[in-house]
């Protein structure tokens, strides 16, 4: 199968293409390298791997690579409510309407769209369980943009994959999605003061999210059109509880709490995953797993090179 990514050099493309080739599919990246990420080197010895540099502004560009390719997973984004917040228009053309012109095109044909998601879209849950039939109500301007853009996705018959917090390790590393970070913190910091710290929020390890790529793949003609929450159904945790756990690992590690601040982004639901679990599919790593890869993981990455592998301003996500 012929397979487009847009956003393929960052932090899940990088690891989500090497999957695709190792199955035997022809994959054509489509980025911008906006943070100069150098993730996709190591796949240049694939015949069936081709990258373009470019944007997913250039209409143009997007719509011949969509019309040569079979599948099309629309991976480029402005991550996270800090980096969208800092530029609400170029965050609304990237997480929107490029998704929206992939629709349209797809739109009745036989092409097929599978998207990430985030299931940040439920805002402020508490402690009502939140399945795929739960309102959105997303609090960011990151989250806002994605729940359109899906919406686009499922008028074109595609697949919605709404993501838990993503963890592990990748090519394109992230230090600033929570276990990456609490994880980093914990080895360099040696203590966090926490806000808000009973919100709760679902987690989920990168290569979890590579596989059900793949099974939402091969079963498209049974779960097109459908929306799964993607997570680690054992790990709906409280930032407290997870900061416990990064504790089992890194005893050093110190936890404190200041509940004069907020956190911006507001997550703090319990999210289910039985219906994707239902088709056969469920996740395979921990968060122990997680953050035993991370310790290794943060051995070999040099300190003062860490801002090169964040998204955001740092303090943000629960901690400062």
């Amino acid at each position: 199968m012929k397979i487009l990514i847009t956003g393929g050099a960052g932090y899940i493309g990088s690891v989500l293409t090497g999957a695709l080739l190792e199955k035997g599919h022809e994959v054509t990246v489509l980025d911008n390298l906006m943070y100069n990420q150098t993730s996709l080197h190591i796949y240049s010895h694939y015949k069936t791997f081709n990258f373009v540099f470019g944007d997913v502004r250039d209409t143009q560009l997007l719509k011949e690579l969509v019309e040569y390719n079979d599948l099309i997973i629309p991976l480029a984004a402005i991550v996270g409510f800090p980096a969208c917040d800092r530029d609400p228009e170029l965050a609304e053309m990237v997480n929107y309407q490029h998704v929206k012109r992939i629709a349209e095109q797809v739109r009745g044909t036989n092409k097929k769209i599978i998207y990430p998601n985030t299931n940040s879209g439920y805002g402020i849950g508490g402690n009502t369980v939140c399945n795929e039939d739960s309102p959105l109500r997303p609090v960011s301007h990151y989250g806002k943009t994605k729940v359109k853009a899906e919406k686009q996705v499922l008028s074109a018959g595609g697949i919605s994959l709404r993501l838990a917090t993503v963890f592990g390790s990748s090519p394109r590393m992230r230090m600033d999605l929570l276990v990456n970070e609490f994880v980093y913190k914990a080895l360099t910091d040696k203590y966090i003061t926490l806000f808000e710290k009973k919100f709760v929020r679902n987690y989920v390890h990168i290569r979890d999210v590579v596989s059900a790529f793949l099974h939402v793949l091969d079963l498209y003609q049974f779960t097109k059109g459908q929306i799964y929450n993607v997570g680690l159904s054992d790990a709906n945790l409280t930032k407290e509880e997870l900061c416990e756990k990064i504790k089992e690992h890194i005893p050093s590690f110190s936890i404190f709490s200041d509940e004069s601040f907020e956190d911006p982004d507001k997550r703090d639901y319990i999210v289910s995953n039985q219906k994707i679990e239902e088709t056969g599919w469920s996740a395979k790593h921990s968060i122990d797993d997680g953050i035993e890869e991370l310790i290794k993981t943060y051995s070999i990455l040099i300190k003062d090179l860490s801002s090169g592998y964040r998204n955001d301003f740092p303090l943000s996500y629960g901690a400062k």
